[in-house]
């Protein structure tokens, strides 16, 4: 017997050991001849496998970067288009450049990162696919998942939702003042999930997108500027009118109130008509925020006219007057019977005089 033979037939410390068959050099050579004819079959396929993965990330990655730009490229047109109004007249009426500006970066921030997950996650399933993945149990998974995070999630998907549709529609942008229910103010930040107000006082209100069921915009459009004139019922309402329209005109005419008014001041007309005073109702359409300071303004110049044309303003309910004299016994109570010491009232609750007894 050989000697390498005895070492393959086995170890003396371990006996239960199979005998095993010694590796020859032909048996070496014959197992590389397979292995490189095994890598030489299938190198074509590793080779079509590798280069169609790096053709789906590369078309995938230069897909995402032109979605990117062109997306980046509108959103600064749009803040270019509207830096440009911003530069006119009707600039600072028309077009707030913080609201814009945040309006179209969360726009643009929004559509960004739709494009990429759809153009990554695409790409990521095309990979699989080519890789013979079943992607029916990552499917089903990734569904479930979806599901449990919607669930627990619920609240911030619905206030991200919502932030992106009233964006999108412009309902409200920076430095609008809306009355969203749970609170109101000027809109600081809008965001995709809180907006931010400041209140009257000052304070800063966060409120969640979601929670907001309705909106009342205060700064689109135009407001209306009411203010009511209280004379006395014997003043001239041809005298009266004529004094509201010169103070009407001439505010028409000065700076700033004639941007500011977007019609002619209108005298509607009387609007109530009582015993000791009459009310003239006077209205105009104003530039949206603006109304309460064109108030204030309008009543300083009528109260100026009116002094001037000698017409006195009135205000405040009178108190009742009445022809009757005042009756002096009416707030004195009625007289009793127990003041009489000899009336029957008081004779029942005098008391008993000592030493009377009841008789046996």
């Amino acid at each position: 017997m050989h000697w390498p033979a005895v070492l393959a037939a086995g170890s003396p410390s371990d006996p239960t050991a199979p005998p095993t068959t010694p590796v020859t050099l032909d048996d070496a050579q014959k197992s590389a001849t397979e292995a490189a004819g095994w890598v030489e079959e299938n190198w074509s396929t590793w080779l079509a496998i590798g280069l169609r993965i790096l053709l789906i990330v590369i078309i995938a990655s230069v897909l995402r970067v032109l979605v990117r730009r062109a997306l980046t490229k509108l959103i600064d047109r749009m803040n270019r288009s509207a830096q440009a109004v911003e530069g006119t007249a009707l600039g600072g009426l028309l077009v707030n450049a913080e609201r814009r500006r945040q309006r179209s970066e969360a726009i643009g921030s929004v559509l960004r990162s739709v494009a990429s997950f759809l153009i990554m996650g695409t790409a990521a399933l095309m990979v699989l696919g080519v890789l013979n993945i079943d992607l029916a149990p990552l499917l089903a998974s990734a569904g479930v998942a979806g599901v449990a995070i919607g669930f627990g999630a619920r609240n911030l998907v619905t206030d991200f939702l919502s932030g992106v549709f009233m964006i999108l529609e412009d309902q409200y942008g920076v430095g609008d003042s809306i009355d969203a229910g749970v609170a109101s103010g000027e809109v600081v930040e809008v965001g995709l999930r809180v907006t931010k107000l400041r209140g009257d006082n000052g304070e800063i209100w966060y409120v969640r997108n979601g929670e907001i069921k309705r909106i009342g915009n205060l700064s689109q459009g135009w407001a209306t500027a009411a203010v009511d004139v209280q004379v006395r019922p014997t003043e001239d309402l041809d005298r009266v009118r004529a004094a509201i329209t010169e103070a009407a005109e001439s505010m028409a005419k000065d700076e700033p109130w004639n941007e500011r008014l977007w019609g002619p001041v209108e005298v509607l007309g009387l609007n109530e008509v009582l015993l000791d005073s009459m009310v003239i109702r006077v209205s105009a359409k104003t530039m949206p925020g603006k109304a309460l300071g064109v108030e204030r303004e309008l009543r300083w110049r009528i109260k100026r006219a009116l002094d001037a044309a000698g017409i006195r303003i009135v205000g405040g309910a009178p108190l009742p007057e009445s022809d009757t004299p005042t009756d002096p016994s009416a707030t004195v109570a009625a007289p009793s019977a127990l003041n009489n010491p000899t009336s029957p009232q008081s004779l029942a609750t005098a008391p008993i005089p000592p030493g009377q007894g009841l008789a046996k």
